[in-house]
């Protein structure tokens, strides 16, 4: 992977060189070099195949200008990337191309300027930066594997567990990343993918459930044990220099996630499992033994009719709901643009007063912590949802001073923008790539890092389920999308795995995967609360390095449909 040394060279030179020409204003160089190392799983007990295969690795790095230029029109605003080339040579490709596709902005302000008290311009310079640093004690809060439920009427050591905290490993100083996945080789990256594996088949062959299923344990293999899933390790290092912050800053994060998929196919039964650290000593594989001890549990679901039920959300079907319905409304460039469903609710009550979400992307140990945002603003925490209330937005640099600068800012938030300034500040501009990282070739938008839902008061378990009474545990979704817009909240999705009955505040038959599909409003949804959990689980959705700390949730009245009961009676 490229050095950071070298990343920070290439934005001080490339400043240099962009400040010395007679039509650049303003510019900003960004340096990024990103690794993505996966590994998949692919296990059929039926059918010949590798357990583990495709161990691989993606690197890019490159560079990122944005440039304001000098006309008789006033500023005109270029981007332009230029990949494999740090050199100054990159920089002039990068440069032309910028200036060749350059427009006029009224809405520019500026490149992104530091406030007097900003922590990036107190850092010590790291122009010379060791290439090797030792390893970071760690501090470590190990899971164990989920806790047997014994509630009646389902499978004591299968049922949904209650969530457990992420692993903290939080390196010393301000520091995110761990030097053994940015060291990380060939031979770990399949040892972890081996690792998980195992994790899963040991479940599968020591489960008495799937022995009570055949005559001899050979004949296991004949039910169909499928084990898929992979092993991501993220690697991402940045450097950025500009005409207002010219020295130059850095940062390096790094993540792990696996996620897995199980089935015992003959009996129609699926369960999923996953994990998200910071840290390499973090992993242990038990995203795998999740999945098939879920898988085992859903064997012989039931089928509900549609109907509106009391639920609780577990922290993979809360994570999706919020990340792709609710969390666009909270970001600024949405109130800029009048398109939020909050729109001139800033300061108003919009959830139940139980409900408090925000966003940290400074707190150590947290997953989706880094240093610095992709503009050289330091991260730190921003309340959207506090007891209910609108408490604030995410925001890059660039909506940040437009909103400061709209007449019609007041209408939009419901509160003079400049009297809110901290509450929409712009901690939350990245560049992500496709799967993660911080993409050189991208401008900054607005992204979350951490986000953590907290409910007061806090609920375990047993008290959830007690709320509900009669209803449904939903452990699993997939495919969820906004309806009608995101003002309207509307969303719809499909419930896959991991569900189960509730019966009198306990947990009773397992859910028959993909017979009920969600069809609800968000808006709805976060006022009807019931209880929320005291635990919370780090989750990230497909493609995203975004890490949601979600609890469990109880709601009232959540209308589920029922899918395609006609075709199980035809065969």
């Amino acid at each position: 992977m490229i050095p950071l040394a070298k990343l920070r060279r290439a934005a001080k030179d490339g400043l240099a060189y962009l400040s010395a020409q007679d039509d650049v204003d303003q510019a900003e160089v960004f340096a990024s070099a990103n690794g993505n190392l996966t590994v998949r799983l692919n296990y059929t007990s039926h059918i010949p195949s590798n357990g583990v295969e495709e161990p691989k690795s993606v690197e890019s790095h490159g560079l990122g200008l944005r440039v304001a230029f000098r006309s008789p029109q006033g500023l005109k605003i270029g981007f332009a990337s230029e990949p494999t080339d740090l050199s100054l040579e990159g920089v002039k490709r990068a440069l032309a191309k910028a200036r060749n596709g350059a427009v006029y902005d009224p809405e520019f302000v500026s490149l992104p300027k530091p406030s007097s008290s900003t922590p990036s311009q107190r850092e010590p310079d790291h122009s010379t930066v060791s290439q090797r640093e030792p390893d970071h004690p760690l501090v470590s809060q190990r899971e164990p594997d989920h806790p047997p439920l014994s509630q009646r009427g389902v499978r004591g050591d299968l049922a949904p567990a209650q969530n457990q905290p992420g692993r903290i490993s939080p390196p010393p100083g301000t520091n995110f990343h761990d030097p053994s996945i940015m060291r990380l080789g060939n031979n770990r990256l399949v040892e972890a993918g081996w690792r998980m594996m195992e994790r899963g088949l040991d479940v599968f062959q020591s489960s008495e459930d799937l022995l009570t299923l055949v005559d001899q344990p050979q004949e296991m293999l004949d039910l169909g044990l499928i084990l898929g899933g992979d092993a991501v390790f993220l690697q991402e290092r940045m450097a950025i220099a500009s005409t207002f912050m010219p020295r130059v800053q850095s940062d390096q994060s790094t993540m792990v996630m696996s996620f897995a998929t199980a089935m015992v196919e003959s009996r129609a039964a699926k369960g999923s499992g996953w994990s998200v650290d910071t840290h390499l000593a973090g992993f242990d594989g038990g995203a795998a033994a999740e999945a098939a001890r879920n898988a085992v549990s859903a064997i012989d679901g039931v089928r509900l009719p549609s109907g509106k039920y009391r639920v609780v959300l577990g922290p993979q079907p809360l994570t999706e709901i919020l990340e792709w319905v609710l969390l666009p409304g909270l970001h600024l460039d949405m109130f800029y643009a009048g398109a939020s469903p909050f729109m001139g609710k800033l300061g108003q009550r919009i959830a139940s007063e139980q409900l408090s979400i925000y966003d940290h992307g400074a707190q150590p140990g947290l997953a989706g912590s880094k240093r610095i945002t992709d503009e050289g603003l330091p991260t730190g925490r921003t309340d959207l949802i506090r007891e209910g209330v609108l408490a604030g937005l995410m925001s890059d640099y660039y909506n940040y001073q437009r909103i400061l600068n709209d007449p019609q800012g007041r209408q939009k938030l419901g509160v003079d923008p400049n009297s809110v300034a901290s509450s929409i500040a712009p901690r939350n501009g990245f560049r992500p790539g496709n799967g993660g990282g911080r993409d050189f070739d991208s401008s900054p938008s607005i992204t979350p890092t951490n986000l953590l839902i907290q409910g007061q008061p806090a609920h375990n378990q047993e008290e959830l389920l007690r709320l509900v009474g009669d209803g449904i545990y939903i452990g699993r979704i997939w495919y969820t999308y906004p309806v009608n817009g995101i003002t309207a909240g509307d969303f719809s999705g499909t419930i896959v795995g991991d569900s189960y009955v509730i019966k009198d505040g306990k947990l009773a038959a397992p859910l028959k995967a993909n017979t009920l599909r969600m069809n609800d409003n968000v808006l709805r949804v976060i006022d009807s609360i019931l209880g929320i959990g005291s635990q919370q689980r780090p989750t990230v959705r497909w493609s995203s390095d975004q890490v949601t700390w979600a609890p469990e949730v109880a709601l009232a009245d959540f209308q589920l449909e029922e899918i395609g009961g006609y075709i199980e009676d035809v065969f």
